[in-house]
């Protein structure tokens, strides 16, 4: 990249691996203090409000889940159209997706809040929560979905942020929130007794504050991702860009937040306890998850700036070294907590009965959890490339129709937790082959357009060059000197410049294409990417 400052990253030049572990680092760090909100809710209901009000938090998650995805997954949109935006330098398109960027965010907030607040009782029980729960899981719901602005503001920020390499400023900026939202947690529901209204309020003021601190960023931003109030407006061009992309990725989400509502609903008919267990078991994973889906941020963004500066050759190898990033991170993560599932789920609730169904759903999850890993990042390299809608159809057949067809299948036979929990590892592997397949298919694709795209540049410059040799045939009919002592004096760098002066042949495609041009001669696509 022509431009790049302390705070981004080079992600079209030189070698990737130490560059996608410097990205997703904070990204790890971030996503672990987005899911601390979470986890302070619970860890301070469970041990201060009791049981019942445990069950009624961790009722919510995947309902919150599906509503909030959608908008997430729009911000993604923003992310994947401001990385090509960088990759090509285009500074006024850049600036063109910031002003888009935040009005998306602002009103898509505002609309999350209002069917998150009316609808909350009513989508609980379609959930079948438990009775005794619901009336506390309404309350939490309704003042959590009152800070949606908030936080579909800070998420949008960050992922402009995140496409021009930043990803440390949202970190010290949930830092920030972090220590606010446990702070608040404790004095709401141990010195107030607000019980889970109390972690409620912590939440949304939390959030408030981060989304503040990421507008301030952008403000005083003095490159790709500057914003200013008057320029704010929706661009229609970029809009629709952003929503090509982000709203199948949102809808992507969703699905995957909608089987896991099924799955909520068959967990809910076992009880509170079992309830209580499963959302101490849920968060625990989630620690492991948002580690893992670091690099699949990182394969959209990284995947996203070389498809901008067309460098296609380096698509393959932001998803090789994705892929080993996040399948050593999975292992290594999933074997530490389930080692350590019994003490941590404690931490959750001092109920045994508690603690052994969340070890249950951790024993089940955990040892093939990097399978998980593997299918973001596949994902995240096709929404790169540009390919939206497709992840999203294979995900909903995959994870989706999947999972509520075992629910009402196999669960019916085997009516057990163990059962249940197995319709979660299956789905990964199902749908992590399905993605490979695509990508294989894509990418070969867009080489092939690359090579065609070349082939056509060498047409047009071999055309030029024999339209001057043959007025150098003419001159020397004139001047009496051999045709190749005329052309000799023509010097080869002259040639060059000429050829390369060319506009149909973008850099990258010179670049991506000069090497394997050697061996494949530019006649197939495939052999050119390799």
């Amino acid at each position: 990249m022509a431009s790049a400052t302390k705070k981004n990253i080079d992600m079209i030049n030189g070698p990737l691996l130490k560059k996608l572990i410097v990205f997703s680092v904070p990204l790890i760090l971030s996503g672990v203090l987005q899911l601390l909100f979470n986890a302070a809710d619970v860890v301070v209901v469970g041990q201060f409000a009791g049981t019942e009000s445990l069950a009624a938090v961790g009722s919510t998650g995947a309902l919150v889940n599906l509503i909030t995805n959608l908008t997430i997954g729009l911000a993604v949109g923003s992310n994947v159209v401001m990385a090509r935006a960088i990759g090509a330098q285009d500074r006024e398109k850049a600036g063109r997706i910031v002003h888009t960027s935040v009005i998306i965010a602002v009103v898509g907030g505002i609309i999350v809040a209002i069917v998150g607040y009316f609808l909350s009782g009513d989508f609980l029980k379609l959930m079948n929560t438990d009775p005794e729960v619901i009336d506390k899981a309404t309350l939490y719901l309704e003042i959590y979905f009152l800070g949606s602005p908030f936080s579909v503001l800070y998420n949008f920020g960050a992922s402009l942020l995140r496409a021009k390499g930043d990803t440390k400023r949202p970190l010290y900026f949930l830092i920030i929130a972090g220590v606010i939202n446990a702070l608040l947690n404790l004095f709401f529901v141990i010195v107030l007794n607000m019980d889970v209204a109390g972690v409620a309020v912590a939440t949304v003021i939390s959030q408030a504050v981060s989304s503040v601190l990421v507008v301030i960023c952008l403000i005083k931003d003095k490159d790709y991702c500057k914003m200013s109030f008057r320029k704010l407006r929706v661009h229609g061009k970029e809009f629709m860009e952003i929503l090509r992309v982000g709203l199948p990725a949102g809808i992507y989400s969703s699905l995957f937040s909608l089987s896991n509502v099924i799955i909520q609903s068959a967990v809910n008919g076992f009880g509170k306890a079992v309830m209580a267990g499963n959302s101490a078991g849920s968060n625990l994973e989630g620690f492991v998850y948002i580690s893992m889906n670091a690099f699949y941020n990182a394969a959209i963004t990284f995947t996203g700036q070389n498809y901008g500066a067309k460098k296609f050759h380096r698509i393959k190898r932001v998803l090789l070294g994705c892929l080993f990033l996040v399948t050593v991170v999975g292992l290594v993560l999933g074997l530490i907590f389930l080692l350590l599932s019994g003490f941590l789920s404690s931490l959750y609730s001092p109920d045994p009965v508690v603690i052994e169904y969340s070890v249950t759903r951790l024993r089940v999850v955990l040892p093939v959890y990097f399978t998980c890993g593997i299918m973001e990042v596949l994902v995240g390299v096709l929404r790169g490339m540009g390919y939206s809608i497709v992840p999203m159809l294979v995900s909903f057949l995959g994870a989706c129709v999947f999972r509520i067809v075992w629910v009402y299948t196999v669960f019916e036979v085997w009516n057990n937790l163990t059962v249940l929990y197995i319709s979660y590892p299956v789905s990964w592997v199902l749908t992590s082959a399905v993605h490979l397949i695509t990508y294989l298919v894509c990418y070969r694709k867009i080489m092939r357009k690359a090579a065609a795209g070349y082939a056509d540049f060498r047409l047009a410059a071999d055309s030029e060059e024999s339209e001057i040799l043959d007025e150098v045939a003419l001159t020397d009919a004139a001047s009496g000197d051999s045709p190749e002592e005329t052309a000799a004096a023509i010097s080869e760098a002259e040639l060059s410049e000429t050829f390369a002066s060319d506009a149909s042949l973008p850099d990258g495609n010179r670049e991506s294409l000069s090497e394997s041009e050697k061996t494949a001669d530019g006649n197939d696509g495939t052999r050119l990417a390799g």
